[in-house]
Formats: structure tokens, C-alpha cells, sequence
């Protein structure tokens, strides 16, 4: 359902004629972005974590729809920042915002307004004159009653914020259990201007293979491992090149990744003991990457200290940020 003249109502196409322009995703950190990007693709195009900040580089994911195509922008979350990269992670996020033709703000169902969400509609109320569609996400963790107490908190937030009108649209949405994730596309769609199709049928993101592969390693390195982990992570993957001498139909390509961290008890965290932690990172990660591009491949992980590289700006340039 969607908010329409201040109450809840299904949402109704804006024209006639196909529709294509670019939304982006914005939230506080863990608000269920990249797992919703995936469920609107249909396919994972951004890596997912229960830690936050895991999410570093703007991920494209593009739907195809009959009258509509898509292109939402993944971005890392809002934040106060406290390190360099932070701020450079901010300044991301403001310059995807000011390109965009509609925002979907995360909030998630689970967890009260606070003021990172407050600080956060500040910044989207500030962008200009875009669609703001607040979007409740996770209802599946909790239950009806508390999903219509959070739609009314963010109603009364984006009434505070945005003035009388408030948000755009209000959305209730579960990724997990693909609950009105239609329902959100069409309304986000309903937003884009009348256009051609931006990329050809069946392409589902712009990123790089490059890009992808690093985000993938990146997600299975932060299974399981301590919170302080995520924010010292970076994944560079430095060549994927095909293995000479093989016949065809045995094709192999050679992926070599370096992942970097801040200090070396970090770097003894993603190795694990006797190297047991780092097998099974590039064990998982391999299916993945395999999946991606099509071909079998050999992954040679390596874990490199890079002294407290997110407030270093000339690490940040070297690592990609």
C-alpha cells in the first residue's frame, strides 16, 4: 500500500507510455537496502551482512519491468562520520542523490525512529524538489501491530521533516518474504520520466565484473566476525586473467584479490587458525564468483595490513574510495 492525499492506498500508474530513470536507496547503515535491491533485480547485484556499513561502492541493480525500467542506486548509509572514509562514504552518498529521479528512504520495521533516521530525512528534505518514498522494510520480523505503529511514526516523521504534505509515499515491505516488493517498484517507477529503455534487456547492473567479484570476497570475509572488522575491510582485486594452456570447454581464469586491513590482530581475524577461516572465505565466495562469470576459476586470496588506511587519504586513493 502507498500514502496517498495523507492515507494508505494502492498506487495508481502517473501516465501512459514507458518509463525509465535511476532511484536510489538511501538509509541509515543495516536498514535492508542491498538485500531489497536484490529482491527488486531478482538476482544479488549488492552484497548483504547483519553488520553495518558492509556496502562501499554505489552498486547499480537495473529492473526490467513490461512498462518500466528501474535503475536503483545501492548506496553505503548515512551516517555521521568519524573517519575520512566516512566522510568520503557521505559524499558519495550526497553526489548519487542530487542524479537520481526519485530517493526510497529505509527504515527498518524493527526498530524505532531515532535520530540517525532524523538526521537522515534532514538530509533527504535538503536534496530539492525529488519524490521522497519512505519505505518500511523488514516487516516480516515483527508483527502487524508494530508494522502499523512504525508506518504512522514515519508518516509523523515525514510530516516534521518534508512539511504538511510529507513523504512522497509510504511503503511496508519484506525483501525476505517478497512482501510488496512489486508494489515498490511500481510506485518508484511511477516517479521516473517518460523514456527509452537505458540498457539493453537482461543487463542487471553496470558494475564492473572487477567490482562484483570484490564486493562478493567482501561479503564472505565478514561472516561471522567481530563488529570492528567490517569498517577495516577493504577487498582489491588486482587482475582476472584466463589460465594459458587450457582446451576448450576447461576454461579457468586466475583471480588474484588482495584484502586489506587496519591492524595485524585484524589480519590474524580474516586468516584464522592455520588459514582454516581464509579457505573457507574464498570456498564461499568461489561459488559466487564462479555464478558471475560464467567459468570455473582459481581465487588466490591474500591478507595485507594497510596501518590505519581509513583516515590515510593517500590509502583511500590507492584502495579505490
Amino acid at each position: 500500500m502507498t500514502k496517498q492525499k495523507g492515507k494508505l492506498a494502492m498506487p495508481t500508474p502517473k501516465d501512459e507510455g514507458f518509463r525509465a530513470g535511476f532511484a536510489v536507496l538511501a538509509g541509515r547503515p543495516n536498514a535492508g537496502k542491498s538485500t531489497l535491491t536484490n529482491a527488486l533485480v531478482g538476482q544479488k547485484v549488492a552484497i548483504t551482512s547483519a553488520k553495518p556499513q558492509t556496502t562501499r561502492h554505489t552498486i547499480r541493480g537495473i529492473v526490467h519491468r513490461e512498462g518500466y525500467q528501474l535503475v536503483l542506486v545501492d548506496t553505503p548509509g548515512l551516517h555521521r562520520p568519524r573517519t575520512l572514509l566516512g566522510k568520503r562514504l557521505n559524499d558519495l552518498v550526497a553526489d548519487t542523490l542530487s542524479e537520481v529521479d526519485a530517493i526510497g528512504f529505509c527504515l527498518p520495521a524493527n526498530e524505532k525512529i531515532g535520530p540517525g533516521d532524523r538526521y537522515i530525512a534532514q538530509q533527504l528534505a535538503n536534496v530539492g524538489k525529488k519524490p521522497v518514498v519512505a519505505i518500511v522494510t523488514k516487516t516480516d520480523t515483527v508483527d502487524r501491530q508494530a508494522v502499523t505503529e512504525q508506518l504512522i511514526a514515519v508518516e509523523k516523521l515525514g510530516r516534521e521533516v518534508m512539511g504538511e504534505s510529507g513523504f512522497a509515499d509510504v511503503v511496508p515491505v519484506s525483501a525476505v518474504e517478497e512482501f510488496q516488493v512489486e508494489t515498490l517498484a511500481s510506485v518508484l517507477a511511477g516517479y521516473m520520466p517518460l523514456s527509452p529503455a537505458l540498457y539493453p534487456d537482461g543487463d542487471l547492473t553496470d558494475e564492473p565484473e572487477a567490482v562484483m567479484v570484490a564486493e562478493l570476497i567482501r561479503e564472505a570475509a565478514l561472516e561471522g566476525v567481530r563488529d570492528e572488522l567490517p569498517h577495516s575491510l577493504a577487498v582489491v582485486v588486482e587482475e582476472i586473467i584466463p589460465r594459458e594452456g587450457r582446451t576448450e570447454g576447461h576454461e579457468l581464469l586466475d583471480v588474484r584479490v588482495n584484502l586489506y586491513v587496519e591492524r595485524p590482530s585484524q589480519k590474524a581475524i580474516v586468516i584464522g587458525k592455520g588459514g582454516a577461516r581464509l579457505r573457507e572465505v574464498g570456498t564461499n565466495a568461489r561459488l559466487g564468483i564462479e555464478a558471475l562469470l560464467g567459468t570455473r576459476i582459481y581465487l588466490d586470496l591474500h591478507v595485507k595490513v594497510a596501518k590505519d588506511w581509513q583516515r590515510d587519504p593517500k590509502q583511500l586513493v590507492k584502495l579505490g574510495f
